[in-house]
């Protein structure tokens, strides 16, 4: 059957409410759920089918309000304004509803066509408190339906309400302010109704009128742009006889007038049915948190992640290793070989299924533990404790703690981390963190330690590079910001509640980060074992050798051919020891390559020019120059840095 119509449907709230759970448990799409802010900073989209309709479902980032002081915050209002979504769904977190609904109150200002889903209603009993949803639907006058994202507990009916409200249009709650306060917006609403008919026809006069009052930037030019001076000018005359008259901004009037009304709303919806009792995830929270035993609670937690890593990644090469070498390899080889010419037969066998088995030997076995630990300490809410406890290590590169969870996803991938960095407040902030998280060895990278540093040298030693290259980001970070002068922002994040992370969202989330690094890593790196095989049946790789000797024997001390993956490392990290073992013909790295080599070469991996794909994502966020700047800074560095290690530990060892 046709659908009768379709619908476009929105989800807006605060961060850690649980809109991504939602969206995926509606859609069934893999988008990533976390505990840290700012993690959808892109709407996110997905479609279903319920009663005959096409919904578009639009997953809007996390913010706390729908001022104009951040980039989410003005994605989300022009979508709901702009674009007129047929329905907003408001997720709100039954355990805070007095600081949720407070964004609640602005949507409905907004004029916005409102579902409530009260969420974590679970979450909110184990804490001794009840919402009476159908009170608080009657106050809002909009539907408010009592959910459990997590457990898909609720869905079925809120969806049924998002086509009630699409198809009655209810009328919702008015938000009124005190007596003066009305008296002024009513009396600027006239003249915005007459003087700003393209605005008007976009926004509520009435929203335009109070945002006036509030003195927002972004309607103030949108405004100025209508050739609205004559409007202006009338705000600013009324706005300053309220600031005279209270001593305050008329921001924080209107703010302090919203939270009156918030709090007798969620006063009047909630009873605290049993007093809070301290469980486990506050004593934990009291310990992850504190000012003394949070900092050796963090470097366990990140010590052990890289530990089970190296251990299950390096027991899962030597079974991979030997199916491909013993059984895969041999056979595709005797097959090819019947109706194959033996040179063609060599480069299919070098080339495509020595990169497909470098790539699933050595690769994956450490990506997708450390994706399956990130998901944990993402779910858990274990991340914002650790940018909590880096705030003041952080401000000494002139950020704040805030930057620690891009730094960390860095770990796992350099791209999605320089987008994270537009959780920063400001330009120079975005982008002094997007330069450091560029020297964080990703997920590719730690293939490179763990399977050459960590397999042949030992943990001690694949861990103190790590503990060396955090040395290094502080150096480094400490140095931009002498040279990208500003003062550092103070922290302000919320801190979630710990939860038991969910083993489906966990799995989900790491299947879609695997799936996403096999369909950019394997055509790198079997394409790079494929054009090494050609360049070998040349005979061009000794020129390319004796080219870069001087630099890669002389100064960095390792062998000739280390620097054909150097080269090739630009498009994957991974690829530099991949392509090291085809060279060599061997795997075994113990018989190519001096401990002191092992530890020089992984340096100048972890630290020299981003792959392609972060250098994209640099320039997509920063600009083309600063993405180059960035690239040669760290090639430098790295070359710098490897060389000084080489003679350094030449002389000590």
């Amino acid at each position: 059957m046709e659908p009768k119509r379709r619908l476009t449907v929105c989800l807006a709230g605060n961060a850690n409410v649980g809109k991504s759970v939602i969206f995926n448990q509606l859609t069934g799409l893999n988008q990533a759920v976390g505990n840290w802010p700012g993690k959808t900073v892109e709407r996110a989209e997905g479609s279903l089918h319920f009663e005959g309709y096409t919904i578009r479902i639009i997953d809007l980032p996390g913010i706390y309000s729908l001022s104009a002081y951040s980039m989410e915050e003005m994605v989300s209002r022009d979508f709901i304004a702009l674009e007129s979504p047929d329905v907003v769904v408001n997720i709100v977190d039954a355990s805070a509803l007095e600081r949720n609904l407070y964004f609640t109150t602005q949507l409905l200002e907004l004029g916005a066509p409102l579902v409530v889903a009260l969420n974590q209603i679970d979450f909110a009993a184990r804490k001794g408190i009840k919402v009476d949803a159908e009170k608080l639907s009657q106050m809002l006058g909009v539907p408010v339906v009592p959910t459990v994202a997590t457990a898909g507990i609720g869905l079925q009916e809120l969806l049924s309400k998002v086509v009630e409200v699409a198809e009655k249009r209810p009328t919702p709650m008015e938000i009124r302010y005190g007596r003066e306060m009305e008296r002024s917006i009513k009396k600027l609403e006239a003249s915005v109704k007459t003087g700003l008919p393209r605005l008007t026809s976009r926004y509520p006069a009435r929203w335009i009128a109070t945002k006036l009052l509030e003195r927002d930037e972004d309607i103030c030019k949108k405004v100025d742009g209508e050739n609205g001076g004559r409007v202006l000018s009338e705000a600013a005359k009324i706005a300053e006889q309220i600031e005279d008259l209270h001593g305050e901004p008329t921001s924080v009037i209107i703010a302090s007038e919203r939270y009156s009304l918030v709090c007798q709303t969620a006063k009047q919806a909630t009873t605290v049915v049993s007093p809070p009792v301290i469980g486990i995830g506050q004593r934990l929270d009291s310990l992850t948190a504190h000012k003394i035993l949070g900092y050796p609670i963090l470097a366990g937690v990140l010590a052990s992640v890289f530990t089970i890593v190296f251990v299950a990644g390096d027991a899962t090469i030597g079974i991979l290793e030997r199916l491909f070498d013993a059984v895969l390899v041999p056979a595709a080889e005797a097959f090819l070989s019947k109706g194959v010419p033996p040179a063609a037969v060599q480069v299919i066998s070098g080339g495509v299924m020595w990169g497909v088995g470098a790539a699933v030997t050595i690769v994956l076995p450490y990506i997708v533990p450390f994706y399956i630990l990130l998901g944990i300490l993402e779910d858990s809410g274990y991340l914002p404790r650790a940018a909590f406890l880096m705030d003041n290590m952080m401000h000494k590169i002139g950020l704040h703690g805030k930057a620690f969870i891009p730094l960390l996803l860095g770990y796992g991938c350099s791209v999605p981390a320089c987008v994270g960095c537009r959780i920063m407040e400001t330009d120079r902030e975005r982008f002094l963190a997007g330069f450091v998280v560029t020297l964080i060895p990703c997920a590719a990278r730690s293939v490179v330690i763990l399977g050459l540093v960590g397999r042949y040298v030992g943990i001690p030693a694949a861990l103190a590079l790590y503990l060396f290259d955090l040395c290094l980001v502080m150096l480094v970070g400490r140095l931009a910001f002498k040279a990208l002068p500003g003062a550092p922002m103070g922290l302000i994040m919320e801190m979630p509640p710990y939860r038991a992370p969910s083993l489906k969202a966990i799995l989900n989330k790491t299947w879609a980060r695997t799936k996403d690094f096999v369909y950019i890593a394997f055509p790198f790196i079997i394409g790079g074992s494929v054009f090494l095989q050609l360049l070998s049946a040349v005979g061009a790789m000794p020129m390319i050798a004796d080219l870069m000797a001087p630099l890669t024997t002389s100064w960095l001390g390792l062998p000739q051919i280390a620097g054909i993956p150097l080269i090739f490392g630009v498009l994957r990290k991974e690829l530099t020891l991949v392509l090291l073992g085809e060279l060599a013909g061997t795997f075994n790295f113990s018989g190519i390559l001096t401990s002191i080599q092992m530890v020089v070469f992984a340096i100048v991996t972890m630290i020299y020019v981003p792959c392609v794909a972060t250098i994209a994502a640099l320039a997509r966020e920063f600009g083309a120059k600063r993405a180059v700047a960035v690239a040669v800074l760290d090639s430098v560095l790295a070359v710098l840095v490897g060389g000084l290690a080489y003679h350094l530990l030449s002389l000590a060892l």
